[in-house]
């Protein structure tokens, strides 16, 4: 568990996460790890809260691969720039003129 800094609390706001800084009466927000959720599935026991940490636990399996893929696709397009660069030097002398 780690709290939101000033940055991150901007941008729960302006997502609509959260109406206001205000709304926490001035205190900063806390938000639970992937970790956090695990452990404290094991100290919750209502049918709510174990459905809500699957779904928690969902969100960040979800989180996880579109991060993986962002990271495929970056890999993707450095080969093909490595590879079709060279085919262009005089383009990318202009460019990087």
């Amino acid at each position: 568990m780690f709290q939101l800094s000033e940055d991150e609390i901007n941008q729960v706001v302006s997502q609509i996460v959260i109406p206001s800084k205000s709304y926490f009466g001035g205190a900063k927000p806390f938000a639970f790890t992937e970790q956090g959720v695990a452990m404290l599935s094991g100290i919750l026991k209502s049918d709510r809260a174990i459905d809500m940490n699957i779904a928690i636990m969902r969100a960040f399996i979800q989180m996880r691969r579109m991060i993986s893929s962002y990271k495929i696709l970056e890999r993707k397009i450095n080969e093909m720039e490595n590879k079709y660069d060279k085919n262009f030097p005089l383009y990318l002398r202009h460019l990087n003129s």
